[in-house]
């Protein structure tokens, strides 16, 4: 016995003929999706008028951005190398910023307040 029976052929038929037509079921027709686009909400509509071409916001925005851009690549950046190297590399002093305090020793005069320090106290100790 080889082959399909009738029924089985029948049956076969039937899936076939059902999956045609499910699949050109499928297909949208020009008129499809029949759902009304809904309103666009308050930052759709900002958004839509913000990325119009020549619009007062897209151009203050540009212009904004190409200041600060301006600003750190040419005046920012620069500065803060030529900072750098004239701090660390040109500078008489290393670390120029950098600056120790000189030692007071007894008998010396504070120059702040004019205060002279006292001698040390003579300690007799173990040495």
């Amino acid at each position: 016995m080889s082959g399909y029976t009738p029924d089985e052929k029948l049956r076969f038929d039937q899936l076939v003929k059902l999956r045609r037509q499910w699949l050109k079921d499928q297909e949208l027709s020009p008129r499809e999706p029949v759902v009304q686009a809904k309103p666009p909400g308050p930052v759709a509509k900002f958004w839509a008028s913000f990325l119009e071409p020549k619009s007062l916001w897209r151009l203050y925005t540009y212009k904004a951005y190409k200041g600060g851009v301006f600003t750190i690549t040419r005046l920012l950046l620069p500065g803060w190398i030529v900072h750098y190297y004239v701090k660390y590399h040109v500078a008489t002093k290393p670390y120029g910023i950098v600056e120790t305090k000189p030692k007071l020793l007894p008998g010396d005069t504070i120059l702040e307040t004019g205060e002279v320090l006292p001698d040390l106290p003579e300690i007799h100790g173990h040495h």
